[in-house]
């Protein structure tokens, strides 16, 4: 059994790293550090310790004792939770980089605004690092080159870093003479949270050139297997990339193959041998004849079947064979149906863009509303207060009248350990829109954790919770609720719960959409974006809502301002008093 001492170690080990990678005093960065080691080496178990002998061990001190008593106490340290919320999750993930370290990561972070793992293999692959203070071209090669000896992530990687070097790598194939078509397909085309090695497809009659092309890509580091159809390489961003090229006719039977997922594969060649055919990769045959019926593309293939096509994000055999046979696949929102983002920041907290410059950002994508919420004071490392709100209040009030986008001013509210939010219902009474979040104390045991949302869902204020779960995609599970309750209590109340579309978080998931659709709650997409570039993210929040095979009118942002307004108003819908079915 782990000693106490390590897990207290670790713990005062990430406080300094997080101080570190937000630019905190060294001095303190240093004082954790040591005291993390001394805690390490300690002789004696420091289970059941006391302050006072925690206090007796060199270099801890009455400060941090306090600190890794409250840690055994309850399992976390509320500062801790604090300062984790203070550093956006991508900037986190950085820490897990190989060779990169808390002070680099920094860094690069403040200097070229890197805030994802994703966005630090660009900056590898363009070169940048080697431009910084205290770098060079060995420095940031020796970086690249241990980014890809750990393959981050392990065998799989967030989809928005897969999907990334995807369109890169497909871009340039695409351009190639002689090739008829390019995507990407596995577990990509299917948009999961995250992906194992990236599947690429290509139609072309003449495979040879692809395969040089690929094989000799500026992205690839080592060419794993040649073949004159098929070829695998690892990238200098540590991902292995499989790539297939197919004959034109074949192309949607390859498709359709390589997407998957295998449940739904299996499926359909299941239908096809009752109708005396067989399906796979190279086309849908007659079994007695051998004849050809269907390949070119994936419509003719599914018709062929007798179903509808079936869009890849819930290609997962959970009830979409079915809703093809019977003509009742569901209408997936799609991108193009959102009319704002509900939940975002500037650097009026721990954004890194100004107020000007996100709702510049945001009419540029056609929205027609658009919601900041920065962080409210419990989140005390943010350094909100009442004033700070009003007048942030006002400048919106006054960019409104030339923004030629409807402005909602709101908040982000934590929710305490015990339920209770940053402000009192007056003072939240005059903002546009109300999220609240979980940011500490992950650890709460069921019961604890669902009476603590559930008061948040049923506050009259409260219009989102947003990333409901608090899971960080490889680095925190989600929180351990009762969500049928808690479902049923935010379509009583009028509460929506958000589809976060943080790569890192993703958030509610695919199945957690579904049951709440079930339950009928209302949604809401938003990315949570701290900078200009994270309001791209929205796609991946649309496509984690398509798996829970969410529609538009499940999404509150798709809605008229009208309607979305009367939503704010806490009024709860006339759908939640009977529920509805999820097809």
């Amino acid at each position: 059994m782990p000693r106490s001492n390590d897990a207290a170690a670790r713990m005062l080990q990430e406080f300094a790293e997080l101080l570190a990678i937000s630019g905190g005093d060294p001095f303190k960065v240093r004082a954790y550090e040591k005291a993390a080691r001394m805690v390490e080496g300690y002789g004696a178990d420091i289970a059941g310790l006391d302050e006072k002998a925690l206090d007796a061990i060199p270099s801890v001190g009455a400060h941090l004792a306090r600190k890794i008593a409250e840690f055994q106490r309850t399992g976390s340290v509320e500062e801790l939770e604090d300062l984790r919320a203070q550093v956006p999750a991508g900037v986190r993930s950085l820490l897990e980089v190989p060779g990169l370290g808390p002070k680099r990561a920094h860094q690069v972070y403040e200097e070229l605004g890197v805030t994802s793992v994703g966005e630090l293999l660009d900056a590898l692959h363009e070169h940048r690092l080697q431009h910084l203070d205290g770098w060079g071209a060995r420095s940031e090669e020796n970086l690249a080159k241990s980014v890809r000896d750990a393959h981050l992530g392990g065998d799989r990687i967030q989809l928005a870093v897969g999907l990334g070097l995807a369109e890169e790598i497909l871009a340039s194939l695409s351009a190639l003479p002689g090739v008829h078509g390019a995507d990407y397909a596995g577990s990509i085309r299917r948009m999961c949270a995250t992906v194992g090695d990236i599947d690429l497809l290509v139609a072309s009659e003449e495979p040879e050139p692809v395969m040089e092309a690929f094989c000799t890509a500026p992205l690839v580091a080592r060419v794993l297997v040649r073949g004159s159809t098929k070829s695998s390489v690892l990238t200098t961003k540590g991902v292995q990339v499989d790539l297939r090229v197919v004959e034109p006719s074949a192309w949607g039977s390859a498709q359709l193959y390589f997407t998957g997922s295998k449940a739904h594969n299996i499926r359909l060649r299941e239908i096809a041998v009752r109708m005396g055919e067989k399906l796979s990769e190279y086309g849908l045959f007659d079994v007695a004849t051998g004849r050809l019926l269907a390949a070119a593309t994936e419509q003719e293939v599914y018709a062929h079947l007798g179903l509808a096509w079936i869009p890849p994000t819930i290609r997962e055999d959970t009830g979409e064979i079915e809703a093809a046979l019977s003509g009742e696949l569901p209408d997936l929102v799609e991108l193009t149906d959102l009319r704002g983002d509900l939940h975002t920041h500037t650097d009026l907290t721990d954004g890194v863009a100004t107020l000007e410059d996100m709702v510049t950002a945001a009419k540029a994508r056609g929205y027609r509303y658009y919601a900041i919420t920065d962080h409210a004071p419990l989140l005390y490392m943010q350094r909100m207060t009442d004033q700070k709100a009003l007048e942030q209040r006002e400048r919106i009030r006054r960019l409104e009248r030339s923004a030629g986008i409807t402005l909602l001013h709101g908040t982000e509210l934590n929710i305490q350990p015990d339920g209770s939010l940053d402000w009192d219902a007056d003072f939240l009474a005059g903002f546009d829109i109300v999220v609240a979040s979980v940011h500490s104390a992950f650890r709460q045991s069921r019961d604890v954790m669902t009476a603590r949302i559930l008061r948040a869902v049923e506050h009259p204020c409260v219009n989102v919770i947003a990333h409901p779960t608090g899971r960080s995609l490889g680095r925190r599970a989600p929180v351990d609720a009762d969500w049928d309750e808690i479902f049923r209590a935010a379509a009583r109340s009028g509460t929506a719960l958000e589809v976060n579309s943080s790569p890192d978080r993703l958030d509610l998931d695919g199945d957690l959409v579904r049951r709440a659709r079930h339950a009928g709650v209302r949604l809401a997409i938003s990315t949570d974006a701290h900078a200009v570039t994270h309001l791209d993210n929205m796609r991946f929040g649309v496509a984690t809502a398509q798996r829970g095979w969410a529609g538009p009118e499940d999404i509150i942002n798709t809605w008229p301002l009208a309607r979305l307004r009367r939503f704010l108003a806490k009024h709860p819908p006339a759908h939640a008093r009977a529920g509805r079915g999820s097809k």
